[in-house]
């Protein structure tokens, strides 16, 4: 098929068949993410927000094709999850800014290269240091060495057809411009989702237009399937035994059974096979290991499956149990705005000040539109944003350049732990100014730990990861990784805690149990006698601590 022009139409159909390809692959994006730990993956993230730009798109009834950019990419602005969603949404803005100058409503192979072009200008103004070997140096790479093979394409399918290639070809050496991804074995999650994107672009171009893989209408039943989830994570592991000869196997199906339902214990030699749908699958991990060593493992969070997957992007992360503000309510001073999870964590942030939590964070990165109607909901002069997650930042920052008639400021505090310390030195009385120095400053001063269990077999910066391990990560860097929690935890201590230590919180996860509470006080006294060590319940998933020392 060869394509000279591109109408509105066809416009549609490219777009939507990214889409499509991008979300039908989005697990295979999201396995490739370095860090092992349950998180907000890079394909899901990527899928959604250009699912968001989409939706819009279907609903625009212009026949402008200029228009039909606007809303794609006002759309996938709105809906940017994640650092890679968010370079995507402005990708696509590149793609309308490419568009506005044309006089007639198609594309010409010129226009559709300066799409592109123009797609990775702003992209790369997107990002304060852009880092090669990401999403950036594959949009960058393919768009440039298009361009310098323009004069030898007569049709729009076989310019697409090159640069998609070139794309991967960037794609596969992203290992050898980011070294940690060569340690981990992987290509740029990001620069992956992009090329399943142009991929399914290139599909349309050629005729093959992929099946939509639509949700199913939320009629009553639908929407009461979520609230009537149970168990919130499906958890499936292959399991080889230790010891096969004295393993029992009704003694392990007992003992899960009481951790949730839809349990299945299928023994293949020296192989177990479990699935089960849990609150508390750290601690079904934790049983499971003790009697053999993980092959495979997978944890999904069905709720976020049902509620966000196929409908998240339409609204975003809607926090809940805020009011909006009333018609012609005057602007209060001051707001604080933060993201994140577990029931204690949030009531410990909104009793130091927070007027609006987003609940999310890790396992859910919020969309930029989410951050736009809590900046309208606080309805104040100045507000403040506090991320709590590195994946989380851009997201934060492209809702603020985006509201007007408040000053909105971004801190980037990138773990609960800094967000906790920066809240501690906030003071309402102070100034904008004042208050971004002080909280700036007790960023920079704290120390931030987590303790998790890694759900596949990996090495990073020299640590050798196995699946089901506990690992302790210290400002963003795993330090052990070894298969008793309380070891994990005694590990990352001692390299947070030293004499000048002043103070260590922990935020408790919902498993950690009252001896557990005491072990780590006492491991932390042992490293620094005068420490004082605060112990909050933060009942939160996925990590069983989340430590700040200062």
């Amino acid at each position: 098929m060869s394509v000279k022009e591109i109408d509105v139409d066809l416009f549609k159909k490219m777009v939507i068949n990214g889409a499509i390809n991008l979300k039908n692959n989005h697990a295979e994006v999201d396995a490739l993410n370095v860090f092992p730990v349950p998180d907000g993956d890079t394909g899901t993230n990527m899928s959604m927000t250009i699912t968001s730009g989409v939706r819009e798109l279907e609903n625009c009834e212009s026949s402008s094709i200029i228009e039909n950019a606007k809303v794609l990419s006002r759309g996938a602005l709105m809906g940017a999850r994640g650092n890679s969603g968010v370079i995507l949404s402005q990708f696509f803005r590149g793609i309308y800014v490419g568009l506005k100058e044309i006089q007639h409503n198609y594309l010409t192979i010129e226009d559709f290269m300066n799409c592109l072009l123009s797609g990775r200008k702003i992209a790369y103004k997107a990002v304060m240091a852009p880092v090669e070997g990401t999403i950036l140096t594959v949009v960058r790479e393919a768009a440039e060495n298009t361009e310098s093979h323009l004069q030898e394409f007569d049709t729009i399918d076989a310019l697409l057809e090159f640069y998609y290639n070139e794309a991967e070809k960037t794609l596969a050496n992203t290992p050898e411009l980011l070294p940690v991804l060569k340690e981990a074995g992987v290509v740029d999650s990001g620069g992956a989702g992009f090329c399943k994107i142009i991929e399914g672009m290139l599909m349309a171009l050629k005729g093959e237009i992929l099946e939509a893989h639509e949700a199913k209408p939320q009629d009553e039943d639908s929407q009461d399937a979520s609230q009537e989830i149970k168990f919130a994570y499906c958890t499936e592991f292959i399991l080889e035994l230790r010891k096969p000869e004295t393993f029992e196997e009704r003694e392990l199906t007992a003992t899960l059974s009481l951790l949730g339902d839809s349990l299945v214990v299928v023994r293949d030699g020296k192989e177990i096979k479990v699935h089960i749908h849990t609150n508390r699958p750290g601690r079904v991990l934790e049983i499971a290991q003790k009697s053999g060593e993980f092959q495979t493992l997978k944890i999904e969070n069905m709720h976020l499956q049902h509620s966000h997957l196929e409908d998240g992007a339409k609204n975003g992360n809607q926090p809940k149990n805020n009011d909006a503000p009333k018609a012609n309510e005057p602007k209060k001073e001051f707001a604080l705005i933060a993201v994140c999870f577990g029931e204690g964590i949030v009531n410990t942030f909104k009793e130091l000040g927070v007027d609006y939590v987003i609940e999310g964070g890790q396992t859910m990165n919020p969309s930029t539109e989410a951050f736009v109607s809590a900046i309208k909901a606080v309805n104040a002069k100045n507000v403040i944003i506090i991320p709590n997650n590195g994946n989380v930042v851009m997201a934060a920052k492209q809702a603020a350049s985006m509201v007007r008639g408040s000053k909105v400021e971004v801190i980037l505090a990138k773990t609960i732990a800094q967000g906790y310390a920066s809240l501690i030195n906030y003071n309402p009385e102070a100034s904008m100014e004042e208050n971004l120095a002080a909280m700036g400053e007790s960023i920079a001063h704290v120390k931030s730990g987590e303790v998790t269990y890694s759900v596949r077999d990996t090495e990073i910066n020299g640590v050798k990861i196995v699946a089901g391990d506990y690992m302790g990560i210290a400002d963003g860097e795993i330090i052990v990784s070894v298969k008793e929690e309380k070891d994990a935890v005694k590990g990352l201590l001692e390299k947070m805690i030293d004499d000048e230590s002043e103070i260590a919180t922990f935020f408790c996860g919902k498993d950690v149990t009252e001896e557990e509470k005491a072990l780590v006080e006492e491991m932390c006294l042992a490293i620094n006698k005068n420490l004082d060590v605060e112990i909050i319940d933060g009942n939160q998933d996925i990590y069983s601590y989340i430590i700040a020392v200062e």
